[in-house]
């Protein structure tokens, strides 16, 4: 009887592939257990077994498995289940998904080691010269990797020269798999076994007499574990006693002392956890009531909590009921950038039970989460986490929380799969059974929509917390400061007047600015021509601190020139702004205080967040400039005054969205402003101050908002009455672009006719060298989507099947707003 599994492999499939195992290997095998497998000509990847079975392949011969990784599963069923959903709806493959939810340590690569050939007599002569320089080099070591010959020949294109020589019969190839994880140790010491007894130690004291140092350390060690009953660092050690490193050393060589590890997790938290929940309000206590009325009923409640009403204690509460029943809990958030505060205020009351993942952390430090995870320990039991981390493998999941549900970050938008994190986690939460809490001070239009249909619950929080006011919302207008000529650089008369009344009753500011760099245009003031990227079709970014012009899609980047290339005059000049310009002209404005900005170029870093962050809750920064990622739900307590500099580069945005994201977006950051008990104050400079948008963020009439839009999508068969899927093709030939873009719009339009839109060239058509093209499918409410997807792919078929078209790259988002 033969037995074979089929595996998952992390790489873009459309089936699994099955592999050939002895009855043995069957029998120890389970679904969810990593394999190394041998496949295409040389390559070895990690595999995860996807089911066990007794079918032969029939198109080919079956291989065997190279190794089995794991002595139980690393993936849990319900992980296949939610897997397999997301590969099916986002139309991708079960291998992408793979990768993006496994960190990277547990995928194995393979490397391959070049050795030499010790049987072969090499004629020296007929070597080539970089064939030469690889064969020397194995005369003094014994194997090399790829990496080594790049190095050594200092080129790209190294493998052509190690085949040749492969085909000489000068070297052997093997592959080699690399286990990524390695657990973390702490170095301990303790007194030697020999030196426990009284006497023992007396005898050992005087003949360390004449080494003071080391006599010092020993004491040092002696009195330390009297006192503190645990195990004694190292690095603990050589602190109290004042000693180096050295000496420790020469005490355990002396057998004095005895060495030994032990392995921790790289994240340790400070929380004590045992701080009491805050009283709710009574409007918070009615708001969580309504929540567990509905969860009662239906499984999705959508909370509509205005900016500061407290949503965070609400969920508290939550997330304490599903603890004390033995429950998971998951908490999304859409930027990195909150989890820092946020850990902080869940682990004073949770403590240990907390657990982050997310894009920063290590690889290493991902691992031990999942590993946690599995193990269902009492570190895992609150997860808190961006859009990623619902991709883990929870065992016992309760609830979930979706903060800031509207957020377009939740979107992943490259690589595969092409998920929506709130959409994913209704979906998980529904295999688990538990509920799902979306929390906005601004829902998306969808999630109101499928609220008001009564698709999900609906609770409303109109009142801050304390009752303190809503922040009052003044508009400027530009054109008018401009006319009269009351602005300073780009800050108007009213905006630093306000600014300079903030700063003297010792309150805080932020600014926002929704670009970073200084500005986005230079030109030449006497030709009109402006630097433009070489790989894509934007003009180029000026970044001051560097003094360098970058490009914000492909991270191009050159000195900033002194001349135009045009026509050689040196009057370049810069048009528009960013935040680093704001920046600079606030410190002009107000020299003697402390300015700090908030954008993807100060926050690279780990803790790039962290420190930006604690220093302004610290109020060691007074003013705070930053492009969106400050509009996220962050609780700056001292916040009197929020300045919107340019609402209009929101608003002219073409993008169906862009009116709902303004205001959004308008409204979370005026949220930031006015959180104790001072009424705050936003400010918001604009050329169009009669426009809708700006009317309703000003009287925060979010209904009024959502009526308008709504309308207009149901006008325009838009999201959420319409469902979307976008087609995009990339290639560096702009005529292939057309002809594959237009081939596959035809074959679209007879099934789909006027629902079809494009095929259109996007407003940035040429990125890293490749031309974009677009199509929309809009799909009707009646009509069904598993179809339209089935017909999309029959056509994605064909479509690869025709050999011109193939090397074009076809990226099917569906949801892709």
């Amino acid at each position: 009887m033969l037995h074979f599994i089929d595996v998952i492999l992390p790489i873009p499939l459309q089936k699994a592939f099955t592999y050939h195992i002895t009855e043995a290997e069957s029998q120890f095998l389970k679904p969810g257990m990593r394999v190394a497998v041998p496949f295409g000509k040389s390559k070895i990847y990690t595999a995860l077994v996807y089911t066990i079975h007794q079918n032969p392949p029939t198109a080919y011969d079956a291989k065997t498995i190279h190794q089995i990784l794991d002595d139980s599963p690393v993936i849990t069923s319900h992980q296949l289940k939610h897997w397999e959903w997301i590969a099916d709806y986002y139309m991708c493959s079960l291998g992408e998904v793979m990768r993006a939810a496994m960190p990277n340590a547990f995928l194995l690569e393979s490397e391959t080691i070049i050795s030499k050939n010790e049987k072969a007599t090499v004629e020296q002569s007929e070597l080539k010269d970089e064939e030469y320089l690889i064969y020397e080099a194995l005369q003094h070591q014994s194997s090399l990797k790829i990496n080594d010959v790049v190095s050594i020949l200092d080129k790209k294109r190294v493998l052509p020269i190690i085949n040749d020589l492969v085909k000489k019969g000068v070297i052997h190839l093997q592959e080699e798999l690399y286990e990524k994880y390695t657990p973390k140790l702490v170095r301990y010491v303790k007194l030697h076994h020999n030196h426990k007894t009284q006497e023992k130690l007396q005898e050992l004291l005087e003949e360390l007499s004449r080494a003071p140092k080391q006599r010092e350390v020993v004491l040092t060690l002696f009195t330390m574990e009297a006192s503190l009953k645990q195990p004694i660092k190292v690095s603990e050690l050589t602190e109290r006693s004042g000693a180096s490193a050295s000496i420790v050393k020469t005490l355990i060589d002396k057998q004095i002392l005895e060495e030994y590890h032990i392995q921790v997790d790289r994240v340790q938290f400070e929380g004590d956890g045992d701080e009491d929940a805050k009283r709710l309000s009574e409007a918070q206590q009615d708001a969580y009531n309504e929540v567990e009325a509905i969860f009662k009923e239906k499984s999705v409640a959508l909370l509509h909590g205005v900016t500061s009403s407290g949503k965070t204690e609400i969920y508290v509460q939550l997330i304490q009921k599903q603890l004390e029943i033995g429950k998971q809990v998951l908490y999304l958030l859409p930027e990195i950038a909150l989890t820092t505060q946020l850990v902080n205020r869940l682990q004073d009351y949770f403590g240990e039970k907390v657990a982050v993942f997310h894009s920063r952390y290590s690889g290493n430090e991902r691992v031990e989460v999942w590993q946690n995870m599995l193990a269902n320990s009492e570190k895992a039991q609150v997860i808190i986490g961006a859009r990623s981390s619902l991709l883990l493998p929870f065992t016992n999941l309760g609830l979930i929380i979706v903060d800031e549900e509207h957020e377009s970050s939740y979107k992943q938008f490259d690589p595969a799969p092409r998920y929506h994190a709130r959409d994913a986690a209704i979906v998980l939460a529904n295999i688990f059974k538990a509920k799902t809490l979306l929390g906005s001070a601004t829902p998306s239009l969808e999630s109101y929509f499928n609220a008001s249909q009564g698709k999900y619950g609906l609770v409303e929080l109109n009142t801050r917390y304390n009752n303190v006011l809503m922040p009052d919302i003044e508009l400027v207008d530009l054109a008018d400061k401009y006319k009269r000529k009351r602005m300073k650089g780009h800050f108007s008369d009213r905006l630093i007047e306000e600014m300079t009344e903030t700063l003297e009753e010792g309150f805080q500011i932020i600014l926002f600015q929704n670009r970073r760099g200084f500005s986005p245009i230079i030109e030449c003031t006497t030709c009109g021509t402006s630097p433009q990227c070489p790989n894509c079709d934007v003009s180029l970014t000026y970044h001051q601190y560097r003094d360098q012009l970058r490009c914000h899609y492909c991270g191009y980047n050159s000195a900033m020139l002194k001349s135009c290339q045009a026509c050689g005059n040196s009057t370049l000049d810069t048009k528009g702004f960013g935040t680093e310009q704001i920046e600079e002209e606030v410190k002009v404005l107000f020299p003697e205080k402390k300015v700090a900005r908030m954008d993807l170029d100060t926050t690279r870093g780990k803790y790039g967040f962290e420190k930006i962050i604690n220093s302004f809750e610290q109020r060691e920064v007074d003013i705070l400039v930053g492009t969106q990622m400050l509009t996220k739900g962050l609780d700056f307590r001292y916040v009197k005054l929020v300045g919107i500099m340019n609402a209009d580069n929101l608003l002219n945005f073409p993008d169906f969205r862009a009116h709902e994201r303004s205001y959004q977006l308008m409204a979370q950051v005026s949220g930031r402003a006015g959180r104790t008990d001072l009424r705050g104050k936003v400010l918001i400079q604009t050329y169009n101050p009669h426009h809708n948008i700006l009317q309703q963020v000003s009287t925060n009439a979010y209904k009024e908002m959502f009526a308008e839009q709504m309308n207009e999508r149901y006008n325009f068969k838009y999201p959420p009455i319409f469902r979307l899927i976008k087609i995009t093709f990339k290639h560096k030939d702009y005529n292939r672009v057309n002809l594959a873009a237009d081939w596959y719009a035809k074959s679209l339009k007879q099934l789909f006719k006027a629902n079809v839109l494009g095929p259109e060239f996007p407003p940035v058509s040429r990125i890293r060298n490749l031309y974009h093209k677009n199509i929309l499918v809009k799909i009707p409410q009646q009509q069904s989507l598993v179809k339209t997807k089935e017909a999309i792919k029959r056509i994605d078929n064909s479509f690869n099947a025709v050999k011109d078209f193939r090397p074009v790259r076809v990226i099917i988002n569906v949801d892709n707003y």
